[in-house]
């Protein structure tokens, strides 16, 4: 090789250090008309490129054009040199077996070094091929030669890719310890898209060793790295996906995985990519409870898999297949038995997800009735219990919950309940966002449910409301963690509060908002980002549960929880030192009766709907029946606490005949109310006022209760803005927020308040060290949430609830501005008196006019938690 054909050959490293330079400098090569030696490297050059990013035709075009042109120059080297590039982009595009005889002839053609470089191309194709063995052979073989020829970047890559082989067999201790060594490879090379590969590939081991908040992060440093680069980031969609989907985000996990398909065919990039994406777009689709999307995303995916000759892919997509299958409601015995062929084929090679098979097989089975096969199956499922990562771990304990069901054994289904539960509590620990602590919650539902089943069968009411309580409102039993003193979250919350407000300005004066829109979902998306990349500070899943310490608090108190088994409500009736349990209705009948009271709400906000009263108060009959049934009558004389499911939240629990004059706070569990009720009062007494801007009272009760409680912080105007208002509000006694509410059922964390300078969102409350002892809300749609997880819920008033508030007292409907202000006069007087929350909010709706708005706007505030 000559000076000049040395300096060529360093376009090739160059494609993944500055992959636009490498093109442009490859192309502009080629309009010198050069010689076939260099013209062969500028058009692999611009081959790499457009396989990895671009269009896979025009990469292959290219390639041949390279082996042709090096053949002409009598270059072996050369020539193996592009087989290998050659080889895989023909894997990517599908043709298996072109792909591996390009390979074969490199090896072939290529001596030392160069031999090296193709058996490390062929390892990464035999990696996307699913042939595991293969590929740890061929890197084998490739390592000590490119360690010997001092290849850093080599090396590095290798290492990186034994690493991903590792992972893909479960090895995570052997991959840490060679993505590791890489890592401190690309340290020492100015590699930057192989340096951002290297971190997308730390994010996987975290992922793979059950680390999500550390995953998202390394993920979406990756992100930008590329996105500096200017590369796309199919394998990165694919990884995050995966992410996503464990942490109960599987909506959104669809909906990138398919963005990604798009963009993908789009640019005609490697049908590989597109058959893995419509793998992930499979299990994304069936965990968000869409199993028809599910099934035609995988029996493409399948078809895709098993022309490129992939088995080990292919049986992974069908496994979803068979999943989804089951999950639109299809069972039959020759779907058992592709379940048992898909997961012995998964087990032979070593596949993680092999219990998952197992587990499928085994739950087909015994809804067939086979309990031979089933307990054949879930045994085999049921030994990943024991060791691997929690949702491995997960996987096991369900299969050992399913099988003592199946033997009849109500205590073998709780132990495997509980120790199933228990470890994951140890991974929701982990996360530090109240968001993915709720929604981790989903992989625990099949367990709880069988538990709750079990206690109903084998167990007394105690029973039933301690494992109602061990999976409800988890998310609450202890706070989130808190974001650091973090500079740029700051900024991102000071710019959406900015934009937010421009935006709504701009709508009220009817100029067009797409840009500041498409802003304020950037910084949404952003903020959002980096909450979910905090750990989570609290070892363990927080204080157990104890009934008997319930019931030594509740005093004349009668706690009312609502436990739901296989869609039929049982109401559990804790007080004067027992639980009692009462059959109740249907809870889909309930929920469908909750949202035609809403509804019936929102119109009797306005004058003129006296005519619906009858009507609402026959709805609250309706869903007395529903909800309490027979317990309505043995409720006492004293206060009630209602713990409802998730699926309930809006209820308007005072419209309730039994509860409509009673002393009635709700709360999302049992637990939580101890909790409240163990709350104890700042020392000083702060009372805080806030008075938001645009109210069509202008907050009309704010000036009188500054006048009741004589010094009072107000904050109002220009006042009111968001960093001022959360300095006051953290750790006050009592705190009054007239302001508009806006609920986000699409984003819970950003509902809002409307301050001076824009939205107070719940982001924002989760910042304060402690929040207000006592909160009122008296705006609309403050006490609405979004139910997550197996039985959790997103919103305002639970975010503040493991911060310290004791009692709140919110909306959840729309209600009449002019009625609040009554409404809210009565219910201070009464905490003047010294009544709590509960109390004052009865005596202030006893004391409003008797007309249809002002009940309507009574029965739309609830009091929450035990201040």
């Amino acid at each position: 090789m000559t000076a000049g054909n040395d300096a060529v050959l360093e376009l090739l490293p160059m494609v993944f250090a500055a992959p636009g330079e490498a093109l442009a400098r490859a192309e502009a090569l080629l309009a010198d008309d050069p010689a076939p030696l260099p013209a062969s490297v500028a058009h692999q050059v611009i081959g790499i490129w457009q396989r990895d990013w671009g269009d896979l035709r025009l990469a292959l075009r290219h390639l041949r054009r390279a082996r042709d042109l090096a053949a002409r120059a009598d270059s072996a080297e050369r020539e193996g040199d592009v087989l290998g590039t050659l080889g895989v982009a023909l894997v990517h595009a599908g043709r298996t077996r072109q792909g591996l005889a390009a390979f074969e002839r490199g090896v072939v053609r290529t001596t030392g070094h160069t031999r090296a470089r193709v058996l490390y191309r062929r390892a990464y194709a035999w990696w996307v091929l699913g042939h595991h063995r293969e590929a740890l052979e061929d890197v084998r073989r490739a390592i000590p030669v490119l360690r010997q020829e001092n290849d850093v970047i080599w090396t590095a890559r290798a290492l990186t890719l034994r690493a991903t082989v590792h992972l893909a067999v479960g090895a995570v201790d052997r991959a840490d310890a060679d993505f590791t060594a890489a890592e401190t490879l690309w340290d020492t090379t100015g590699q930057e898209h192989d340096k951002a590969d290297a971190v997308e590939s730390r994010g996987l081991a975290a992922f793979r060793s059950g680390d999500v908040p550390a995953a998202l992060r390394l993920l979406d440093e990756a992100e930008q790295r590329y996105a500096r680069l200017g590369t796309p980031t199919f394998m990165l969609n694919i990884r995050r996906c995966e992410v996503l989907m464990a942490a109960g985000l599987a909506p959104e996990a669809l909906a990138e995985a398919d963005a990604a398909i798009k963009v993908l065919d789009g640019i005609g990039g490697q049908s590989t990519r597109k058959a893995e994406l419509l793998l992930t777009a499979a299990r994304a689709a069936r965990r968000a409870g869409d199993p028809h999307t599910a099934i035609a995303r995988a029996a493409v995916a399948v078809r895709l898999f098993a022309a490129q000759r992939r088995s080990w892919w292919e049986t992974h997509a069908q496994l979803v297949l068979i999943e989804a299958r089951h999950a639109a409601g299809r069972g039959s015995g020759r779907l058992v038995a592709d379940a048992a062929a898909v997961a012995g084929k998964l087990a032979s090679s070593g596949a993680p997800v092999a219990p998952e098979a197992s587990l499928l097989a085994g739950r087909i089975a015994l809804s067939l009735g086979w309990t031979a096969d089933a307990e054949r199956h879930l045994a085999q499922a049921a030994r990943s219990r024991r060791s691997g990562p929690p949702l491995a771990r997960l996987t096991g304990w369900a299969a050992q919950a399913l099988r003592a069901q199946a033997a009849g054994s109500g205590r073998g289904v709780l132990q495997a309940c509980r120790h199933g539960l228990d470890v994951l509590d140890d991974h929701r620990m982990t996360l530090g966002a109240s968001e993915l602590r709720a929604r981790a919650t989903e992989q625990g539902a099949e367990l709880a449910a069988l538990a709750q089943r079990a206690s109903l069968a084998h167990g007394g009411p105690r029973r039933l409301l301690e494992w109602s309580e061990r999976w409800r409102a988890t998310a609450l039993s202890a706070p989130p963690t808190r974001p650091p003193d973090d500079q740029r979250l700051l900024g991102e919350l000071t710019a959406f509060r900015e934009i937010a407000a421009r935006a709504e300005e701009a709508r009220a004066e009817g100029r067009p908002v797409p840009a500041l829109e498409r802003e304020q979902r950037r910084l949404e998306r952003e903020i959002r980002s980096r909450t979910l990349h905090l750990r989570g500070e609290v070892p363990g899943g927080g204080d157990r549960f104890d009934t008997a310490r319930l019931l030594d608090r509740l005093g004349t108190t009668r706690l009312v929880d609502l436990a739901v088994v296989d869609g039929r409500v049982h109401v559990l009736l804790c007080g004067q030192g027992r639980v009692r349990r009462f059959t109740a209705g249907s809870v889909a009948e309930a929920e469908a009766e909750a949202e035609h009271v809403q509804a019936g709400l929102r119109r009797l906000a306005h004058p003129g709907a006296e005519a619906r009263l009858p009507v609402m108060e026959a709805a609250g009959r309706r869903l007395e029946e529903l909800l309490l049934g027979g317990a309505a009558a043995h409720l006492g004389g004293g206060p009630v606490v209602v713990v409802p499911p998730g699926r309930l939240h809006r209820v308007p629990w005072a419209l309730l005949p039994s509860l409509r004059e009673r002393v009635v706070s709700v709360s999302p569990s049992a637990s939580s109310w101890l909790r409240a009720r163990g709350t104890a009062p700042p020392p000083v007494g702060r009372q805080v006022l806030v008075r938001g801007p645009g109210l069509a009272t202008g907050g009309a009760e704010v000036p009188e209760l500054a006048d009741r409680y004589g010094t009072p912080t107000v904050l109002e105007d220009d006042g009111a803005r968001v960093p001022r208002v959360l300095g006051e509000l953290d750790g006050a006694a009592l705190a009054h927020i007239a302001a508009h509410g806006t609920f986000r059922n699409d984003s819970p964390l950003f509902s809002s308040l409307r301050m001076a300078d824009g939205p107070l969102i719940v982001h924002d409350f989760e910042r304060l060290a402690r929040s207000p002892y006592r909160l009122i809300l008296s705006c609309c749609d403050t006490a609405r949430f979004a139910s997550v997880g197996a039985d959790e819920l997103l919103g305002l008033v639970t975010a503040l609830l493991p911060l310290g508030t004791a009692g709140v007292v919110a909306a959840s409907a729309p209600v009449n501005d002019a009625a609040v202000v009554p409404l809210m006069l009565a219910l201070h007087k009464g905490l003047d008196a010294g009544l709590s929350l509960a109390e004052a909010l009865r005596d202030a709706r006893a004391a409003l006019p008797d007309d249809a708005v002002h009940r309507a706007t009574g029965w739309a505030f609830t009091a929450f938690g035990a201040a």
